[in-house]
């Protein structure tokens, strides 16, 4: 039987007041204090880690069930990951996750290193890739909004790109604001993050990456759809109106709740309004 590793990869800061989420503070015209900003962040993280992670088991059983009607398929298990840095701020996100586990699968904390922005996304992508995966899939620790589904989709894709070519692919989320909320690749795709994030010609990431697919001489890649992250309080207005959505329609519909990100919303009373609509169109004319 043919088994083949698959890393799932959090790229993240660990919740530090200071550190995290500083456009949400008072200092940038937000509503939060640097503690209250870290303790969002740290909320959303969290449900980011719970709800990945269902997804990894369901990707699991998928599997099971793949390989019980035909033995050929290939096995495939999955393994987690949290990439920080510096160095010095591995214990405090240790601390973060032991305090909320136990989780049902071990977590592996790395070090990601570099000069710049770029340089540590490949850093951290190379160690889930040396450690002996075959597929890596990054995201950040403010996606909320994630669903599951959004992470077995990726990895399907990822995993069909290789039974079409040795290389395998990418895969794609952006984010609201022409970025990515969720990118991964195949060990083999040749794929990396160099000019994406740090670039002088304002050139969006999402865009980058795009680019790098074409001047590599095409790379087989699947876009997801856009998934929102939290840098504004126009995004935060957003996940507060969603969360209160999906939270009702609970008992109908399979959707991930982030509850770690909703009680903060209860807790400061979070509520979302808008300026009034005055701007009728005047009816009379068509309805007649």
């Amino acid at each position: 039987m043919t088994t083949q590793k698959n890393g799932f990869l959090l790229f993240s800061k660990p919740p530090i007041s200071g550190l995290v989420k500083t456009r949400l503070t008072t200092k940038h015209d937000g509503p939060f204090t640097e503690l209250q900003a870290a303790t969002l962040y740290r909320r959303m993280m969290l449900d980011v880690i719970e709800c990945s992670m269902q997804a990894l088991d369901r990707l699991e059983e998928q599997n099971r069930r793949e390989r019980e009607a035909d033995p050929s398929v290939v096995e495939q298990t999955y393994e987690y990951f949290i990439s920080t840095a510096p160095e010095s701020n591995v214990d405090v996100m240790r601390e973060v996750i032991e305090e909320e586990g136990p989780w049902p699968r071990p977590i592996t904390i790395i070090v990601d290193k570099g000069k710049i922005f770029d340089d540590h996304f490949d850093d951290a992508f190379n160690q889930v890739f040396e450690a002996g995966c075959g597929t890596c899939i990054s995201v950040g620790g403010d996606l909320p909004l994630l669903p599951r589904d959004h992470i077995i989709d990726a990895f399907n894709w990822l995993h069909r790109f290789q039974t079409i070519c040795p290389e395998g692919g990418m895969v794609l989320t952006p984010c609201q604001a022409c970025g990515t909320s969720m990118v991964g690749y195949t060990r083999e795709c040749g794929m990396d993050h160099q000019t994406v994030y740090y670039n002088f010609t304002g050139r969006p990431a999402l865009q980058a990456y795009l680019d790098k697919a074409h001047e590599m001489g095409g790379v087989h890649t699947a876009l997801l759809e856009a998934v929102p992250d939290v840098d504004n309080m126009e995004d935060l207005a957003h996940v507060v109106t969603y969360v209160n959505a999906i939270e009702m329609v609970q008992g109908d519909q399979d959707i991930f709740l982030p509850h770690r990100t909703l009680h903060f919303i209860r807790a400061m009373n979070l509520k979302v309004s808008t300026e009034p609509n005055r701007n009728f169109d005047d009816r009379s004319l068509i309805d007649a």
